[in-house]
């Protein structure tokens, strides 16, 4: 089966004489972007180049057919984009956090668990109120029936036996946080 194509130099005669014009228009159509314009003017002389029945036409140039199709192809390929998903840059995936270890994660909450249970009652029930529960000093203390003072001292002392028991503790406060995070998953679980 052969395939007829249009003649190299009537092609690229027609690129000479329409390819600057189609070029500014495809332009328009891509928004600007100068790399998709200069992909659908490809196209669009492939497109001329594989129907040479085109130039047979009736009408005087070949300029509104060629400007038809490039429009058409236009129109698809934002059609294609917006059906996929957008593209991510490089520099977007470098900012984007990590995901953190669900085995690691999982290791923080028993080690968590485990120090928060060898604490008092008392302490452990403070804990539980302003960390896990996410209560202010003001608000454990009215759901304790204990002064917010009282709350205040019980959490710092449980906060530097929980620096003793728990393996790896960084004194910042985020990491704390973290880990008080892991272990309200790990007793809602």
């Amino acid at each position: 089966m052969t395939t007829t194509t249009t003649d190299e130099r009537a092609l690229a005669d027609l690129q000479r004489e329409h390819g600057p014009a189609l070029f500014h228009f495809l332009l328009g159509l891509t928004f600007g972007d100068r790399q998709r314009a200069e992909d659908l003017l490809q196209e669009t002389l492939v497109r001329a180049w594989q129907h040479p029945e085109a130039f047979d036409g009736p009408y005087e140039s070949m300029r509104p057919w060629l400007f038809t199709v490039g429009r058409r192809l236009a129109i698809d390929a934002r059609r294609s984009r917006l059906a996929r998903p957008a593209e991510v840059s490089d520099a977007v995936l470098e900012s984007a956090p990590g995901r953190e270890d669900t085995a690691e994660s999982a290791v923080a909450a028993l080690d968590v668990r485990e120090a928060v249970r060898t604490l008092s009652p008392e302490h452990r029930a403070v804990l539980v109120q302003i960390y896990f529960r996410g209560l202010s000093v003001g608000e454990t203390a009215e759901v304790l029936g204990i002064p917010a003072g009282t709350v205040k001292s019980r959490s710092y002392y449980a906060l530097r036996l929980l620096s003793r028991n728990l393996p790896g503790y960084s004194h910042r406060s985020s990491s704390l946080s973290s880990g008080s995070r892991a272990a309200a998953s790990a007793t809602a679980a």
